[in-house]
């Protein structure tokens, strides 16, 4: 079980995203019944207090109080620590930055063949398609990341996927009429690739 110092930590963190306008704590704020109905717009002009930061993280962990969390973790009886097992890696996520999430996914969808996984937000700020075993996030932005003219370097690649059928599914992108940085080319490190660019300019490599 958590210590106490690590959900007062989770519940400082909570309150911090909260000042500096994150709008992923909307949904965790309506947890609290009285927040239930404020939008995520609304819950970042909330007098947020640390003590309703705690009572959701306490919700947030099983309990129905902060005080009924904090009695729980005293009560707690030290655990023996757990054997040694392999760190093992799961699946990368790469994170694409956009101006507009709804746009970028209804492009991964459409044009890519890619599903929507979630769109968070209303309007959507972060989301995320995948297509198979392929998952890209997307985050809203309100300034270009990269410097004027960068996303057009050659060689700067956002994301790469590996592809079993890189030619046929070449030939799918060809006939959906998307923007390719780079048609399908042999390497010669023995591969063969090609890049896709989406509406915000970002580079998908996607290998065979």
């Amino acid at each position: 079980m958590p210590t106490l110092e690590t959900y007062k930590k989770q519940a400082k963190q909570l309150l911090r995203w909260q000042r500096d306008r994150n709008h992923s704590v909307g949904g965790r704020i309506r947890q609290l019944p009285r927040y239930r109905d404020v939008t995520d717009h609304e819950s970042l002009a909330l007098n947020f207090k640390l003590a309703e930061a705690q009572e959701i993280i306490a919700l947030e962990a099983g309990y129905d109080s902060w005080a009924t969390l904090r009695a729980a973790v005293e009560d707690a009886s030290p655990q023996p620590p757990e054997s040694s097992r392999p760190v093992v890696l799961n699946a990368a996520r790469p994170v694409l930055f956009v101006r507009d999430v709804q746009a970028a996914a209804e492009f991964y969808c459409d044009r890519l063949g890619f599903g929507v996984d979630f769109l968070h937000g209303h309007p959507p700020f972060y989301g995320s398609v995948s297509r198979d075993d392929a998952t890209l996030h997307l985050r809203f932005v309100h300034e270009p990341v990269l410097a004027a003219g960068a996303a057009r370097e050659e060689g700067l690649i956002m994301a790469f996927i590996e592809a079993r059928n890189v030619k046929e599914l070449y030939a799918e992108y060809l006939a959906s009429g998307v923007d390719l940085a780079q048609k399908l080319t042999k390497q010669a490190w023995g591969g063969t690739d090609f890049i896709v660019r989406d509406p915000d300019g970002n580079t998908v490599a996607f290998v065979g």
